[in-house]
């Protein structure tokens, strides 16, 4: 259900999650040590792989959104039933359900998952480690202000913020307010504008 509420950096929620899982930790970093020392990776590679699966999918998501920002009877069928209206852009939908959330001038959503960690992995690709992390799953509910903050993001007091928890039959997506020069950009330019980050609610202005 969604929650009415009233990270500074990304990393403060990541290193808050690492101090209860740090075993699991110290044993992927002597994996990874051990495949490098053998010269089966390059840390270049490690980090590469790393960027690739916290951020595949993303323009999937950039299209759903383009396409409600430029097409006013797809924008109403996507807010109705948000799977139904992605799987008409030939996406395959893993979720049973999708509910899409429109941020407005008075109010912006943002996505968490207190229990599990559930992502539209179908559209999103793997999600960021922040958005798994227990600080993260935590503190977007408690005090969620202070999370978008930490991500840069100061909302005044008169946007009211809901936050949404996803759950094993239903995820969110956040459909961003589109920017004023809207008429005048391609839909490749507009693409090019959205992140993964706009469509959790992390972010908010599309510039």
């Amino acid at each position: 259900m969604p929650h009415d509420h009233d990270h500074g950096e990304h990393e403060a929620i990541i290193v808050e999650d690492e101090a209860g899982n740090i075993e699991a930790q110290i044993i992927v970093d002597a994996l990874q040590d051990v495949l490098i020392a053998k010269g089966l990776l390059s840390a270049i590679e490690v980090t590469g792989a790393i960027a690739k699966l916290e951020s595949p999918g993303i323009h999937l998501g950039a299209k759903v959104i383009v396409k409600a920002w430029t097409d006013t009877a797809y924008h109403a069928r996507l807010l109705a039933d948000g799977r139904a209206a992605i799987q008409e852009l030939d996406i395959p939908v893993n979720e049973a359900r999708i509910i899409v959330v429109e941020n407005t001038p008075k109010v912006h959503n943002l996505i968490t998952c207190t229990l599990c960690s559930c992502y539209p992995r179908s559209i999103l690709g793997q999600p960021p480690s922040w958005y798994i992390s227990k600080a993260y799953r935590a503190r977007s509910v408690r005090e969620p202000r202070k999370v978008l903050a930490e991500f840069g993001l100061e909302l005044s007091e008169d946007i009211q913020l809901v936050v949404h928890d996803s759950n094993a039959d239903m995820r969110y997506l956040v459909l961003p307010q589109p920017p004023a020069d809207l008429q005048t950009r391609s839909i490749a330019d507009l693409e090019a504008l959205i992140s993964r980050d706009h469509l959790i609610g992390v972010t908010r202005a599309v510039t």
